[in-house]
Order: structure tokens, then sequence, then C-alpha cells
């Protein structure tokens, strides 16, 4: 009979990030939460396989398809911003500027790791351009060699069909100072340099 605090403790090290003494620790915590506590976060886990879809038009994980957010009538349908991850459009939506449209492509183009065009979804992405409402498509990729790599190929691709592609500028964070930031965000920074008004 296997021990059930072992086996709990090898299930959460599966978590990205997640080590044995977390793992451990998170286990400790479960057997002394309130009573259900366990049980609730195990019935949340399971509806996750089948109340989670991709949307139909942006490709994001939503509960329903169209997601609430290709759902809102208002947002501007001439305005697209391509990200890697679902977690991207999360971050885009804190921050409450970007009023465009998003897409998801689920991923970045890694050679090293076996992960080419095809797989990510790009299809769907130049599906959605063919009607010609769409005039500009902000490349949002991870500041990455492999988010650039999706970035220029994505570029590559997109400029023919006449749209303005453009990339968020990148370098220093509001509030880091100087001589914490790295070299490459301090280059990019530098690159990107505006005129002071």
């Amino acid at each position: 009979m296997s021990d059930p605090i072992l086996s709990a403790v090898q299930q959460l090290r599966r978590f990205p990030g997640i080590g044995e003494k977390t793992a451990t620790r998170l286990v400790y915590w479960l057997l002394r939460a309130p009573k259900g506590t366990a049980k609730a976060m195990a019935d949340a886990l399971l509806v996750l396989a089948d109340g989670v879809c991709e949307c139909a038009m942006c490709c994001n994980l939503t509960a329903q398809s169209p997601c609430r957010l290709c759902a809102q009538p208002h947002r501007n349908e001439t305005l697209i911003c391509v990200v890697e991850q679902p977690q991207d459009v999360l971050a885009f939506e804190r921050a409450g500027e970007f009023r465009g449209r998003y897409h998801v492509l689920h991923g970045s183009i890694s050679p090293l790791d076996g992960i080419t065009p095809d797989q990510l979804r790009i299809r769907p992405l130049l599906q959605r351009l063919r009607d010609g409402e769409v005039k500009e498509v902000i490349l949002a990729t991870n500041s990455t060699v492999e988010g650039d790599a999706t970035a220029l190929y994505l570029a590559r691709l997109l400029q023919p069909i006449g749209l303005k592609v453009t990339r968020p500028a990148q370098g220093v964070s509001g509030g880091t100072e100087i001589e914490y930031t790295d070299a490459v965000s301090l280059a990019r920074a530098l690159q990107n340099r505006q005129v002071m008004r």
C-alpha cells in the first residue's frame, strides 16, 4: 500500500518550479487546511480537462468560445496583438492600455526544442487577416532568442500582405535602477530612445 503523503508530494513535484521541499510543504498545508479544501482544489483541477477550450477566434484558452475578450464589440477590430501564451493576454489586460484584439500562438519557434512554425497557431492568424479589416499587427512575443525569431518569421510572413507590422518598444522598465538593468534591456533602451519634448 503506497504512502498517500509521498504520493501527493510526487504529484505536486510535477508542477513547474515545485521541488520536493515545496511539494512537501504544500501537502502538509493541505493536511492542516479546513476540511474540504483539498477536495475543492482537486475538483477544480479535474474540471480543467473538460472545461477549457481554445477560442475559435484568438486561440486563447477559455471556458467558452468565443472568449469574453473576442465577444466584446467595442474592441478595435483593425489591431491585433500577437502573443506567445495565454498568460501574456492577462498581462496586457492588467496594463489596461490595449483595446484591440489578441491572437495566441501557444509557443515560439525553437528548433532546438523541435518547435517549428507549423506547430504554432499561425494558420488561424492568417485566416483572420483575410478579410482585410486588420490594419496593424503587433508582434508582442517575448524578448528571447525564440521570441525574436518568431517575431522575425511572422514579420516576413505578414509584411507582403501590406499590413503595418510593429513590435513593442523594449528597454529599461519604469522604476528600475540602471545599475541593476541587464545588458540586453539597456542596449534596447538606448536603441529605442525618444526625443524629449
